[in-house]
């Protein structure tokens, strides 16, 4: 057994074929060697020839029994369930871990039981994976489950909401002008003005300098006049961070003065969810993903919707693989364009956004007139608040 931290770290991260370099291990170390084991030993040779359980892949039923994809487990002491691992890994690693081997588990081994399961989702806390994943597989869950995992998406739906309110509240509050003011908000703090105007109160001794006077600033009102947000949203199987994000903005933008919030979900129909707004958690119970994608039909009926051109900005969120008619799509965006409505193409709308998508495409609604990009909800809202307050 190894008594060394380092060797036993990267045995831990290595594997059992490490052993024979690193040594084995004991304790808490075992435990967790065996927590990952499960997880990441899935279709290593080694591993099965020692009898580490395989069980979980693709929904399997922790029994031990082949879950026929050609593994096969032992069914000596190590056997777990996808509870028993819950377990484990809830008592043996700290939260940043927990959260990432969750995400491996649904994401790259697709454990369907994490999210299928009554007794697993009465232990597992609430996160962003575990969302995606219940929106992926709850065509697969009876009522039960269901109501089970529905607390997964009314947790996670709960913080988004509260993150992003404040984000959106602070777009809308106005720009920050150079007028000072005498109302002391510290999100109006002017550092620059402040520094200098308590320069001689500078302590070289101390290294500091001590305020005596701060400044601040005024904000400018912005007026939100009769603007229309469209918000169409690709809900194929790719896009599941989109479309919870979506949700989440359209329901944090619906409520601001003089703005008009439209959300749109399409694969190849079409299904306007607008009356849905006010309620993202229900509003992602009823969104049915996959299905193939008609981007060309969606912009069609979402020009529908449009009051004034010229008041309206058009956000198509989506990865611009088309399989419905491109030329249909590129005309249908180069004639918003040309009639003065904002057109936004985002590939993603999430908080890393980093997408994969059609760059042909993407190209091509660019040069008919769109601004396509990436963005996170926060500066969506920014973008927005840009357009309106001018």
């Amino acid at each position: 057994m190894t008594t060394d931290p380092g060797l036993e770290r990267w045995r831990l991260i290595l594997g059992a074929p490490a052993e024979g370099h690193c040594g084995g291990l004991a304790g808490e170390a075992a435990e967790q060697g065996r927590a990952l084991d499960w997880l990441y030993g899935r279709g290593d040779p080694e591993l099965t020839r020692r009898g580490v359980r395989r069980g979980g892949v693709r929904g399997g039923d922790g029994t031990g029994e082949p879950d026929g994809s050609g593994r096969e487990g032992g069914t000596g002491p190590s056997v777990l369930t996808t509870v028993d691992w819950l377990d484990e890994v809830h008592r043996l690693f700290p939260k940043e871990t927990i959260e990432r081997l969750e995400r491996d588990a649904v994401e790259r081994y697709e454990i369907l039981d994490v999210v299928t399961d009554p007794a697993v989702l009465e232990r597992i806390e609430p996160n962003p994976t575990l969302l995606r994943a219940v929106l992926r597989t709850k065509h697969l869950m009876n009522p039960e489950v269901l109501a089970l995992a529905r607390r997964i998406v009314e947790a996670v739906v709960r913080e988004l909401t509260e993150k992003l309110a404040t984000e959106i509240r602070q777009a809308f509050s106005g720009t920050r002008s150079r007028r000072p003011s005498r109302f002391k908000q510290a999100r109006n703090f002017d550092f620059r003005r402040t520094i200098r105007a308590n320069l001689g109160n500078y302590r070289p001794d101390e290294r500091r300098v001590y305020i005596e006077e701060p400044h601040f600033v005024s904000r400018t009102r912005r007026h939100l006049d009769k603007w229309q947000l469209i918000l169409l949203v690709d809900q194929s199987g790719s896009m599941v961070g989109s479309v919870i994000h979506s949700a989440v903005t359209a329901a944090c933008l619906w409520s601001l003065p003089g703005l008009k919030t439209h959300l749109v979900a399409f694969d190849t129909d079409v299904v306007d969810l607008t009356s849905d707004v006010t309620d993202p958690v229900e509003l992602l119970m009823k969104v049915q993903l996959g299905g193939g994608t008609d981007i060309a039909r969606a912009v069609g009926y979402g020009a529908t919707l449009i009051e004034n051109p010229r008041r309206t900005i058009f956000v198509v969120i989506s990865d611009f693989y088309e399989g419905g008619h491109e030329e249909t799509l590129v005309r249908s965006v180069r004639e918003l364009a040309q009639q003065g409505t904002q057109v936004l193409g985002l590939a993603a709308l999430d908080e890393e956004a980093e997408p994969e998508f059609d760059r042909a495409m993407a190209q091509r609604l660019a040069d008919a007139g769109a601004h396509v990009g990436a963005m996170t909800p926060g500066r969506l809202a920014e973008f927005v608040a840009e357009r309106i307050g001018r």
